[in-house]
């Protein structure tokens, strides 16, 4: 019996009492010893075996707040060089005016109407166009610069392409909003009730360009940020962040800061620009780790 077990092959043992380690012998053992390797490689530094994608490294926070720093200083400074069209402005302004009535659009004037209900609803529309747009925009920024930095690089090329491009259209087409027009007969909310982001008399605003309506990056920045998050995240619950461009459409309508065809223009920019940068793979976690089970040890001396 014992000559008929010494001639089946098979790991030997390394000496009384010890217990053969499996898969260490022939070539398929090297194969699952290869396996225990990346097992006790996962184990021990709690990172995925080699091979498994891995989430994008975080850029380089100065470069990225120098980065954004000077890309909004450009297009500060650059709205403010569109100043002195005011003629070209009010031309601008009347062609839309008269284009949206000719597609029967529903004039500004009803949405506004619905703000007059109450002073507190207008105040409350106001303040959500001076104080939400901006400050929610680097919200959104740095909550994916934390938690998802291929969707944070992803999301800054998006806009700097789309402010990029609401520049040059500022610079080509100057456009006085409907709140400026008299053919709209509108009630500018801002300096009626208050709060105001703009001076009183717009020709000489040393901090905005009143003449650059076109297109209203108010909702295409907050379009950006509703399609950055519904990416960016998988809640069932996702989707209700569209109702931050809802929200701030109705509001730029009907406080007479944009027209219509300004937030239409801003979401054709936007997807132009979504369209030219690629956009981040869907986000997969790493794939189980395989474990070998398990064998009961051989009684001592059976390979004897």
């Amino acid at each position: 019996m014992a000559a008929g077990i010494r001639g089946i092959r098979g790991p030997r043992p390394a000496g009384p009492g010890a217990t053969p380690t499996p898969g260490r012998a022939g070539d398929a053992g090297r194969g699952a010893g290869a396996e225990d390797g990346e097992t006790r490689e996962t184990r021990e530094t709690g990172e995925a075996p080699r091979g498994t994608p891995r989430e994008p490294s975080r850029p380089p926070l100065l470069r990225e707040l120098l980065l954004v720093t000077a890309l909004f200083l450009v297009y500060k400074f650059g709205r403010l060089f569109a100043n002195g069209h005011e003629t070209r402005a009010f031309r601008n302004a009347d062609r839309v005016w008269d284009a949206e009535r000719a597609l029967h659009l529903p004039g500004e004037g009803a949405v506004q109407q619905l703000l007059m209900h109450g002073e507190p609803l207008v105040r409350a529309a106001n303040t959500y166009y001076a104080a939400v747009h901006f400050p929610a925009t680097v919200a959104f920024l740095v909550w994916l610069y934390l938690r998802r930095p291929d969707h944070y690089l992803w999301s800054r090329r998006v806009l700097a392409l789309l402010t990029g491009a609401a520049l040059a259209l500022h610079l080509l087409v100057p456009l006085a909003p409907p709140r400026m027009l008299d053919a709209a007969g509108l009630v500018d909310t801002a300096r009626v009730y208050g709060p105001s982001v703009y001076g009183a008399v717009p020709e000489t605003d040393s901090m905005a360009n009143q003449f650059a309506a076109m297109p209203s990056l108010h909702f295409g920045w907050a379009l950006m940020v509703a399609i950055g998050l519904i990416a960016a995240t998988r809640s069932r619950w996702r989707a209700l962040w569209l109702l931050h461009p809802l929200v701030t459409l109705f509001v730029v309508v009907g406080t007479a800061n944009h027209y219509w065809f300004d937030a239409l223009a801003a979401a054709v920019l936007l997807g132009l620009a979504l369209l030219a940068v690629r956009a981040p793979g869907p986000r997969t976690a790493p794939p189980p780790v395989r474990r070998r089970p398990k064998t009961a040890p051989l009684p001592v001396g059976a390979l004897r």
